[in-house]
């Protein structure tokens, strides 16, 4: 059990690659707050995983939203030790001129604002317990862009940067701060990626990638569990590439 007695967050926990990542975090002995927008998938997941997980309905946007989180995990297990910023938004695959302007806040207050609240309500509590693990999750798109996705890409751009900075600052605190950055995956957003979900639309995102295949929430999970447990404790800042060479 490579997490036993380990409290993590997992935002974004009710499907996709947060739901994976929360699953796989339980499996190895953590219990997990899953707190995603839609109340009724987060409490599916954590029904699933039992005592040892806890569903919050929270916007990770609002600041009282996230510090309810922390709160929660403070409530329920007692302490916070690993915090997954894995709630994530986009718009639409297209000309950056037709993004709307309240489209593009959100974007950026999901992907980037959501950071500033995760450090502002857990560093105080990961630093009192003597340190712990924020993980965030870029993407591909901050490091390679795609055209026709620039306000996302901006976005994970800004993911990746925080995460450097966080790492840098928070180092003597024993807090790490890592990132992963995945390629396309199978998930809620994918269709808003791609524009239009057709089979010659997704070969085309395939051929862009060497091993040949989208992500999974597999694929994640799995990283997202090395940098968060103590075989990662000498990672700090990295922006882990989860995507079958898609940056080479």
């Amino acid at each position: 059990m490579r997490l036993s007695d380990k409290v993590a967050v997992v935002t974004g926990g009710g499907s996709g690659f947060g739901e994976g990542i929360a699953r796989r975090f339980a499996a190895e002995g953590a219990r997990v707050i899953v707190a995603d927008l839609d109340e009724a998938a987060a409490g599916r997941v954590a029904d699933s995983l039992g005592e040892t997980a806890l569903a919050v309905r929270a916007d990770v946007a609002v600041g009282e939203d996230y510090e309810a989180i922390v709160s929660a995990a403070l409530g329920e297990f007692g302490r916070l030790d690993i915090l997954v910023n894995n709630a994530g938004y986009t718009h639409r695959y297209g000309s950056m001129l037709d993004v709307d302007e309240a489209t593009f806040d959100r974007i950026y207050a999901v992907n980037v604002k959501s950071i500033y609240h995760s450090a502002i309500h857990a560093v105080p509590v990961l630093r009192a317990h003597g340190g712990g693990v924020i993980l965030n999750i870029a993407s591909t798109a901050g490091l390679r862009p795609r055209p026709n996705l620039t306000w996302y890409n901006g976005s994970k751009g800004a993911v990746i940067t925080l995460t450097k900075s966080m790492a840098a600052e928070l180092a003597a605190d024993n807090v790490r701060v890592c990132a992963i950055a995945p390629v396309a995956g199978e998930t809620g957003m994918l269709h808003r990626f791609m524009g239009q979900d057709t089979p010659e639309r997704r070969e085309q995102f395939r051929s862009s990638i060497p091993l040949g295949r989208l992500s999974t929430p597999a694929d994640i999970a799995n990283a997202a569990l090395y940098l968060c447990s103590d075989e990662g404790s000498f990672l700090t800042g990295v922006c882990l590439e989860v995507d079958g060479g898609r940056c080479i």
